[in-house]
């Protein structure tokens, strides 16, 4: 399903907690989203890692909010006194991207909560296919909203990108930071998991997240000649990694036993 686009209209307030200071903003269709900002210290490739993470999250029926696009009008900085936020929402003016706000939600609490070993198991997958190095006790990136868990800040996932010369070398490879996840003890059933996510994902599913980058997030490294050809590399990446994906289960299973 395409992504929406929305306007930000109201820029309502930080959340300081995130690295690259997301913000709580009103849009013009009534609702209230966070913003991640392009012109945060991450740049444009956290929102790439947000958008195609959390598209494949939810292709494989894992619960996260809508995620959107948002215009931000420059303008918006004139109503803030905090010359940081100015500086940010300058910087950010164009597309960015947003996900719908969950308002009263709570920070997952290990020890209070007791996930189900398939959700527990179909979120490390995930984890481990997208390389999502931010999901630790430390760190949970889950919400607890209508005692329903979400997943939430996929900007550090992908993290292959990142001075990419847009080959496929590397994902074929384990990932051995699943160790740390902060669901593992409780993803008893990571082979049933990996079956069904397979039977979901293909490269048509996966094109069509991809497909749903904007231009202007994609950067004119030497390595590309224009932004399909970066669209491109970005699904044979992660097609090939899927059909590759015993490495990096059976690193899940050797991480949990």
């Amino acid at each position: 399903m395409p992504l929406r686009t929305i306007a930000a209209t109201r820029y309502v307030t930080p959340l300081r907690e995130g690295g690259s200071m997301p913000a709580v903003i009103e849009a013009d269709d009534q609702g209230m989203y966070v913003l991640k900002f392009r012109g945060a210290g991450q740049g444009p490739k956290a929102l790439i890692a947000e958008l195609v993470a959390g598209g494949i999250a939810r292709a494989l029926g894992l619960p996260v909010p809508e995620i959107v696009l948002a215009e931000l009008d420059p303008d918006l900085a004139r109503t803030e006194g905090d010359p940081e936020i100015q500086h940010l929402i300058r910087a950010s003016a164009g597309l960015n991207l947003a996900l719908d706000y969950l308002p009263g939600a709570v920070n997952f609490d290990p020890v209070a909560e007791q996930p189900s070993p398939d959700l527990a198991s179909r979120i490390v997958w995930f984890d481990a296919y997208v390389s999502n190095v931010d999901r630790t006790a430390r760190n949970t990136n889950l919400l607890m909203w209508h005692r329903q868990l979400y997943l939430i800040d996929h900007g550090a996932a992908l993290y292959f990108h990142h001075g990419w010369d847009g080959r496929t070398a590397g994902a074929d490879k384990p990932f051995v930071l699943i160790k740390d996840h902060v669901l593992l003890p409780w993803a008893a059933t990571l082979a049933q998991a990996d079956a069904e996510a397979a039977a979901k994902l293909d490269r048509d599913v996966i094109a069509g997240v991809v497909s749903q980058i904007p231009d202007a997030w994609l950067d004119s490294e030497d390595a590309f000649a224009e932004p399909a050809e970066q669209r491109g590399a970005y699904v044979d990446y992660l097609v090939l990694r899927l059909a590759q994906r015993a490495a990096f289960v059976q690193e899940a299973i050797r991480a949990r036993t």
